[in-house]
């Protein structure tokens, strides 16, 4: 019963926090407009819209109480026509997962089995309003185990898979153009030079591919439904990335993008370094407590 109580309280001051957070910790902007908006309006703006991207920094608290208010936000405007699709599980894990929201399963068979991040105090909020207004949480990344063969072997090694280990990729072969995500890839790596191979860029690409395509998939079942897509920024700043490769499963789907940044200037946004990166720029106080 103490667990139980326990479990409640956690979940309702996380909730309590994700609608009570004061504006003043942080700054969502409208990058067409360089002017402040609320979430409502980011809402309101996915009548438009079917996936929104948003591009989170891991450990930035603020981020995940505004992860959270959004999701919620669009399921009561949506009711039963809104999910949730997330970095944070790999696509092997989908069933364990889905036992999970059906309440067959307890939470610590969700954290072994679906290897959860360390941090999933951080997104548990949103899985349990998922699952306690039974939405879909879609497990959208490709299993590290698969990521791990293309940084040794390239995409190539991928073909030696079965056909169920295939199916938690998207198809193959993974596009792997090159251009302003592979130039901007080499730059976080410490440039063209510093790359050790395109390996390594190569599993990055099939982590973005099968993020994606797990999106397209789950749209063409169910067709209507407004998508929340939670990653890590690169994987979305610019509409490169993710959603790019959702773009190529699903030319005539309709995708926005947040990218949140901790800034001690998040009243005053440089729009020369922030108006490509995002239709949305959130600035978060990089002063409050980080989540790890």
């Amino acid at each position: 019963m103490k667990l139980i109580l326990s479990v409640i309280f956690i979940f309702l001051s996380a909730v309590t926090i994700a609608q009570e957070l004061p504006a003043t910790h942080y700054k969502i902007y409208s990058t067409s407009a360089q002017k402040t908006i609320t979430p409502d309006d980011i809402v309101n703006d996915m009548a438009n819209a079917d996936v929104i991207f948003f591009g989170e920094e891991h450990n930035d608290s603020t981020a995940h109480y505004l992860e959270f208010s959004l999701f919620k936000k669009l399921s009561e405007k949506y009711p039963q026509k809104t999910a949730l699709s997330m970095e944070m599980f790999q696509t092997d894990c989908q069933l364990v997962l889905n036992e999970y929201l059906a309440g067959l399963i307890r939470e610590k068979n969700l954290v072994t089995d679906a290897r959860t991040w360390p941090n999933y105090k951080d997104y548990k909020p949103l899985v349990e309003l998922a699952k306690s207004n039974h939405l879909p949480v879609i497990a959208a990344n490709a299993p590290t185990r698969y990521t791990n063969m293309v940084t040794r072997g390239g995409l190539d090694a991928l073909k030696q898979l079965d056909a169920q280990a295939k199916s938690y990729l998207a198809p193959l072969p993974i596009d792997t153009a090159t251009g302003a995500y592979y130039d901007k890839f080499a730059k976080i790596m410490g440039g063209h030079a510093s790359m050790p191979g395109m390996q390594i860029y190569q599993s990055q690409n099939l982590w973005d591919a099968t993020m994606g395509w797990s999106i397209a998939k789950f749209l063409k079942n169910h067709s209507g439904f407004k998508v929340l897509q939670l990653n890590g920024g690169f994987h979305s700043e610019e509409k490169l990335g993710a959603v790019a490769q959702l773009k190529k499963y699903a030319p005539k789907l309709r995708v926005l993008n947040i990218a949140t940044y901790m800034d001690d200037s998040f009243d005053k946004p440089d729009w020369s370094k922030l108006a490509g990166m995002a239709d949305y720029i959130i600035l978060t106080d990089p002063k409050l407590p980080k989540s790890f």
